[in-house]
């Protein structure tokens, strides 16, 4: 009598795509978050906005992934599957060019001080004088790689590599709105008042969500920001002022 022998489950190939629930599909492009794959899932959401595909009713993106959520009672998962298979194949989606429309933004920040508590902690750790962290910090160009949790809240990346640094042991309770904050080669910005475990190199006074504007969010997937060094006391007329002191010019 031969014995098989298991074999090892084959490691997941991307994209992959994924059911969640009864209504909505998840096409991901990479195990975690990575220039290519953030770029594949901003893409590939465009393409689905552009299919706007009868059925299918909201779509959007992550980290690395894009979303659709649909009516089965319309369009059943192996026709939407089919249909998902096709356009994956249609390019290669790593390298695909960012949707059009996309902005570039500069939010003046304060880091350091009573409004950036962590900074220094946040430089050491990184391998960096607090004069190096704000001037790594103060001239990094980042993409917006997606809005969760909040309310407008962004997640923005990659840091240059330096910045790699694992999340604390323990929350920080609460952390203001506008707090930049860091952790693993990304930054947020809180748009509401939170605990959070990412450590608070500054504070911004970015309008991150304003109820009944024409942008209600201030940031998109894609954009990129630029947060370039304010004094402290500058901070009082940038609360003062309704655009936070942030500019945004066109990208393309």
């Amino acid at each position: 009598m031969k014995i098989e022998t298991p074999t090892a489950p084959s490691a997941e190939t991307y994209p992959l795509i994924r059911s969640v629930g009864i209504d909505g599909l998840l096409v991901s492009f990479g195990p975690g978050l990575s220039e290519p794959a953030n770029r594949a899932a901003l893409a590939f959401r465009a393409a689905l906005e552009r299919e706007a595909w009868d059925g299918v009713e909201e779509t959007s993106s992550s980290l690395v992934s894009a979303y659709l959520r649909f009516d089965p009672l319309h369009l059943s998962h192996a026709a939407l599957r089919a249909r998902l298979d096709v356009l994956i194949a249609a390019q290669d989606w790593l390298q695909a060019e960012l949707p059009r429309g996309r902005s570039l933004h500069r939010i003046p920040t304060v880091y350091g001080g009573a409004l950036g508590p962590q900074l220094a902690e946040a430089a050491a750790v990184a391998g960096m004088t607090e004069a190096e962290a704000r001037a790594s910090l103060s001239s990094a160009r980042v993409r917006v790689t997606a809005l969760g949790f909040a309310p407008g809240q962004p997640y923005l990346g990659q840091l240059p590599e330096a910045w790699n640094i694992p999340r604390q042991q323990a929350l920080t309770p609460q952390v203001p709105k506008g707090a930049l904050v860091l952790a693993i080669r990304q930054f947020v910005i809180f748009s509401v008042t939170a605990p959070t475990g990412w450590r608070h190199v500054g504070r911004t006074a970015a309008p991150l969500f304003r109820l009944g504007h024409d942008r209600p969010f201030l940031l998109a997937p894609g954009d990129e920001v630029i947060f370039p060094e304010a004094p402290e006391d500058s901070f009082p007329a940038l609360q003062a002022d309704p655009d936070g002191g942030c500019t945004r010019e066109a990208l393309s």
